[in-house]
């Protein structure tokens, strides 16, 4: 039986900065009685019929046309991720389906693909975003620069998991002795250490794929302590983890949805009423329920990241992957793989990504699509910039910001996506350089030249759409959206990035005019960051 799950909400509002909107599917088998391998036959089974499903319904031929009822009246293109139980000869089996029954691109069916993919554990992609949150709110929420002050901070989810493991793994990269972790907690135990638990046995955990409870107990210190699910003490031990110890940061990578809910959020909270931590990070989806996370900030001041921006990593990615898979063949994709993933990875954490040229270093950053100019990229960077931007200007709690700047690109997105059906060819060929922009420069330099013949035209459309929203909303922020009539978005968006143009080729004349310098990047950096709205409001 397929059923959609309550996380379409979270998936939509995570996927803000991509093409593809973004929901949640399962299957559900009964297996009660059934031997292991019954149950990874039924398993296996269940899959192959989710994807026949669906091929039924976007696939044309004569006898869909003849059973099924097409309400929608549009040529559908979906694409699939695979997520909890989906194994890698399940994705090799629904891409090789997806061709024999005739979608139009099949290796663009399914992402997380073997060879030709991005494997999210291997390269750690939604860890690398989450990271990138926790680094900006420690800064702006705690006052701490984790590259040159000690920082603590607790973690659910095991060395074993995905999301935790890797997230380990980037703060001892990153930040090296000043990453004090100093409790981690997994469906089997938990650790404990004041002093921190001891990085290279972390490392040799998380290499190997092992829960916490293999953590050598040697490692810890006089204070350390090592819990084990085999009794009832170790057991309340794990489930309170997260709630006893008291550090600078929380991250859930990993847990049961709606661990934390309005009935229990209070055990976040020490006897005098301040959080056992004051920033939380939200690695795993809905750890949180919604009324739990604003209780926390209304009674304890608890700043908390929620999960459909800190770990948006993972579905940037996988986008990346669906694009790769139209424009290029597998086999060019899997000779640059090196250098996309690579490129890929600075996409989310780097704030500043070079498409071009750049004809001074020493002069600001500039945002636009149209120059040689760089182009500022890390989608988590810029996201959670303004995420505190706007929290400490405007207040309200940091779930309420991040879901008001998710509604704002998808309003702008849709709205965009209506106004370049009104356009003629020309005007939207003048803004395909967002869509290259957009994507990482080895593979867009590889096969950009061919998108047309390779990539269906709505998935462009999406393209440019969700890219000039996202694009207007991290540089002016969601305030520039909401003072807009819905009904005037698209056409002050549209003119947005040409007044932006203007600004860009007025800031590329005087860059190379004989100016006075100091002068000159004054002016720079003025028209660069307010140039097109002011260019916009002089209408």
């Amino acid at each position: 039986m397929l059923s959609l799950i309550p996380l379409h909400s979270a998936q939509q509002l995570k996927n803000k900065d991509i093409p593809e909107g973004g929901s949640k599917a399962v299957c559900l088998i009964n297996t009660n009685g059934m031997s292991d391998s019954g149950k990874n036959f039924v398993m296996r089974k269940s899959v192959k019929a989710f994807t026949d499903s669906i091929l039924d319904l976007i696939v044309e031929t004569d006898e869909t046309r003849k059973n099924i009822v097409d309400l929608f009246g549009k040529k559908e293109v979906l694409y699939l991720g695979p997520d909890e139980q989906v194994i890698p000869d399940d994705i090799n089996w629904v891409i090789k389906r997806a061709g024999m029954r005739g979608y139009q691109t099949p290796a663009a069916f399914m992402s997380s693909k073997p060879r030709a993919g991005i494997n999210h554990k291997v390269y750690g992609v939604t860890s690398e975003g989450v990271n990138v949150y926790l680094d900006v709110a420690l800064r702006h929420t705690l006052g701490i620069n984790p590259k040159d002050a000690p920082f603590t901070v607790k973690i659910t989810g095991g060395p074993d998991g995905d999301v935790a493991g890797n997230e380990m793994k980037i703060m001892m990269r990153e930040y090296g002795d000043n990453a004090r972790i100093v409790g981690i907690a997994d469906a089997f135990g938990c650790a404990e250490d004041p002093r921190g638990l001891d990085h290279g046995e972390l490392e040799r955990l998380v290499t190997g794929t092992m829960s916490i409870v293999h953590f050598d107990a040697s490692k810890l210190s006089a204070d350390g302590v090592l819990h084990t699910c085999d009794t009832e003490a170790g057991t309340k031990a794990r489930n309170t983890m997260h709630n006893r110890l008291v550090t600078d940061a929380f991250v859930p990578c990993g847990g049961r949805p709606g661990t934390i809910d309005s009935t229990n959020y209070k055990q976040f909270l020490q006897t005098d009423g301040s959080p056992s931590s004051k920033l939380i990070v939200e690695g795993a989806n809905l750890f949180i329920t919604t009324e739990a996370r604003q209780a926390l900030f209304d009674e304890a001041g608890v700043v908390i990241v929620k999960d459909s921006s800190a770990n948006k990593g993972g579905v940037i990615t996988s986008s990346y992957e669906i694009c790769a898979a139209m424009l290029c063949t597998e086999e060019e994709f899997f000779d640059n793989k090196t250098q996309i993933v690579s490129e890929v990875l600075d996409k989310l954490r780097k704030k500043n990504l070079d498409h071009g040229p750049q004809s001074d270093p020493t002069l600001p950053v500039f945002s636009c699509c149209y120059s040689s100019l760089r182009l500022i990229g890390g989608l988590a960077k810029l996201e959670a910039e303004l995420l505190f931007r706007e929290f400490e200007n405007f207040g309200g709690s940091l779930p309420e910001v991040s879901q008001i700047i998710s509604n704002s690109i998808n309003a702008a997105t849709d709205a965009l996506s209506v106004a370049l059906d009104t356009l003629s060819e020309e005007e939207r060929e003048s803004l395909l350089p967002l869509f290259r922009a957009h994507l990482p420069k080895t593979l867009a330099d590889l096969s950009f030249e061919h998108v047309h013949d390779r990539v269906p035209e709505q998935y462009i459309k999406n393209a440019i759409s969700s890219c000039l929203a996202s694009k207007i909303v991290y540089k002016e922020g969601t305030r520039f959206i909401s003072s807009q009539k819905p009904d005037k978005l698209a056409a002050i968006a549209l003119k947005y990035i040409h007044k932006e143009k203007e600004v860009a080729d007025l800031m590329e004349s005087l860059s190379s005019s004989e100016f006075p310098e100091n002068e000159k990047k004054k002016i720079l950096y003025l028209l660069e960051r307010g140039g097109a709205r002011t260019a916009l409001e002089a209408l």
